[in-house]
């Protein structure tokens, strides 16, 4: 049965192997222990099936620079599936949760650097359409999703994702 819930304190150690194996590296893993460390793992949500952790989902705060209107906004990155349980509707659901939690905890957007036709079932569409920027030099990959009707007719700017990113080497 799988269950998609808020990571615990005892789920650090399999969220690490999880982002390491679905990624064949250590980076994400450890954009993520950075993030946790700094208190800015905003929502972390799990996915485990029949009491296995598979799956991972992480969102946090993003600034947009040059932007007139505050705006309160999260990337979601990363998000990892085990390989051998990939293709199951596991990631769909995560996103899907980690998107409803988003909206309710009353954020505006969500901004995801990822594979453009994965991305858009769940509603993102291009950012540079919106005239948000980002500070990997991304297109058609750099998507925004609006949790606030109206919020991104009232914005533009460079989209800046936290310091640990970078610290990551992400």
């Amino acid at each position: 049965m799988l269950l998609i819930r808020e990571e615990k304190l005892c789920d650090i150690s399999e969220i690490r192997k999880v982002n390491e194996r679905a990624f064949n590296g250590p980076i994400e893993a450890h954009l993520v222990d950075l993030l946790r460390e700094a208190n800015k793992a905003t929502i972390s949500l799990v996915a485990t099936f029949n009491d296995k952790l598979v799956g991972h989902i992480l969102f946090s705060p993003i600034t947009i620079e040059s932007s007139s209107k505050n705006v309160r906004g999260l990337g979601l990155a990363p998000i990892a599936v085990l390989p051998e349980y990939q293709r199951r509707g596991i990631g769909s659901r995560l996103v899907t949760q980690g998107l409803e939690e988003s909206r309710s905890k009353g954020y505006d957007l969500v901004v995801v650097l990822g594979h453009k036709t994965y991305f858009p079932r769940f509603g993102f569409k291009r950012a540079s359409l919106y005239g948000l920027s980002n500070e990997y030099s991304a297109d058609e990959s750099f998507m925004v999703l609006e949790l606030r009707k109206g919020v991104l007719s009232a914005i533009r700017g460079l989209v800046k994702y936290q310091l640990e990113f970078r610290e990551a080497g992400c």
